[in-house]
């Protein structure tokens, strides 16, 4: 495979992706593991010329999880100076077997455009890219190591994510399209990293006119069964 050029490619330009999932009580996001380094990074990529920014940073987050219906939220560019180390890139091209020659554009500085999306973890078919062995979910509070400023970047969308919460979980997926109020609370606990009250949450909530009260779901004792809920379009 030939590396890719400044023909196809906008310099200097990146995107990288926090994908957020939720399944069993615990917050998650997707990190790839690039072939033969042990190195963990977001899911990222570069802007071709002949599409949009959100279109490149969708076409990358398709090719990995095979959905293409997702909350997608720019939060923040990252543009600092010692995220400029052309030692990772160079490492991990060669680690697949590409000969990098001096002065290629990929070693060069790059100001990456951060993006959060909100997926339905059931729905996700899991495809590592080119130059990675594998893609894969891990709770956000047991992270491996990441490259260059990835850990920032995850620091940042969790603390843009917990702004305003109601209105960002309305357009996303990390609950099913009917849910109970347990679940609700549930991602919230994780998102937020505590333990809220029950009672408190639920007011909190109703009080918000946010959610559409549906049928009770019955699984075992009808008097003990919770409301459906779906968010209010």
């Amino acid at each position: 495979m030939t590396l890719p050029s400044t023909d196809r490619y906008f310099p200097h330009i990146a995107y990288d992706s926090v994908v957020f999932g939720f399944s069993k009580g615990k917050l998650k996001i997707l990190l790839m593991e690039y072939h033969d380094t042990g190195w963990f990074a977001l899911p990222g990529g570069f802007v071709r010329k002949d599409e949009d920014l959100e279109s490149a940073v969708k076409r990358g987050l398709f090719e990995r999880t095979g959905l293409k219906d997702v909350y997608l939220e720019q939060f923040h560019t990252f543009g600092s100076k010692e995220r400029h180390n052309p030692k990772v890139m160079r490492t991990i091209l060669e680690a697949n077997g590409h000969v990098v020659p001096e002065g290629y554009w990929m070693l060069d500085r790059f100001f990456s455009i951060a993006y959060y999306a909100l997926i339905d973890f059931e729905k996700v078919v899991l495809t590592p890219d080119s130059l990675s062995d594998s893609i894969s979910w891990y709770e956000v509070n047991q992270l491996p190591k990441l490259i260059l400023d990835h850990s920032k970047i995850v620091q940042k969308a969790l603390e843009t994510l917990r702004s305003n919460l109601e209105r960002k979980l309305i357009g996303g997926n990390l609950l099913p399209e009917r849910f109970t109020m347990n679940e609700l609370q549930a991602v919230y606990e994780a998102i937020l990293g505590e333990k809220l009250r029950r009672t408190s949450f639920q007011r909190k909530m109703l009080s918000l006119d946010i959610l559409e009260r549906h049928e009770k779901l019955f699984t075992g004792k009808s008097h003990k069964a919770p409301y459906l809920y779906s968010f209010k379009s």
